[in-house]
């Protein structure tokens, strides 16, 4: 089920590097939130870790549900344009995410026996990881990038509860305030943008 659940985390996220709607980003950046969740969800169950479960919880309700909410309200709020028109045109963003996958799968390769579980989940997060980058980088609209850092902080989210079978719990609200001064950022950004 987790397999099939990560599957669907890439495949937003590969969605949202090639969307050209602010508003469809903010909604595959939500259903992209809402995989990672149910993904925090399933590997708590899994191991038995409550921690995993609040921070799985968390995810959905801040990241899925309010945090693109927040963001539409702003895009609204200060008239920032709708349309995104990327730096790097989409077919060759068609051509750069595969090599994305391939080439995380060959650089995770020396190392992934030191892991005993999840091996695929590491790769795939890395390969997230670079997937979000080139969302922050490729987009001029500040609303755009936000969203790619947002997918970073997924990506690395992602990776932690892969790697090391979920984060320390007051790291994962250490997150989740700075998400918060994130959103009180992205209000005066859009306010700078809007004048």
């Amino acid at each position: 089920m987790v397999n099939i659940l990560i599957g669907f985390f890439i495949a937003f996220l590969i969605i949202e590097a090639i969307t050209t709607r602010l508003y469809a980003l903010y909604f595959w950046y939500g259903i992209n939130s809402l995989f990672l969740g149910l993904i925090a969800l399933l590997i708590g169950l899994e191991i038995n870790d409550k921690a995993l479960l609040i921070s799985g919880s968390l995810t959905i309700i801040i990241k899925a549900l309010l945090i693109p909410v927040i963001m539409k309200y702003l895009t609204q709020k200060f008239d920032i344009p709708r349309k995104i028109i990327p730096k790097i045109p989409i077919y060759y963003q068609v051509i750069i995410i595969p090599i994305i996958l391939v080439f995380t799968y060959y650089l995770i390769t020396p190392i992934i026996n030191n892991f005993e579980i999840h091996k695929n989940y590491i790769a795939i997060s890395i390969a997230a990881l670079f997937i979000s980058m080139l969302i922050t980088i490729e987009h001029k609209n500040i609303a755009a990038q936000i969203i790619g850092f947002l997918n970073i902080e997924n990506s690395l989210f992602l990776l932690g509860i892969s790697a090391t079978e979920g984060m320390p719990m007051l790291v994962e609200l250490g997150i989740f305030v700075d998400l918060l001064m994130l959103i009180i950022i992205i209000n005066l950004l859009f306010r700078y943008q809007g004048e």
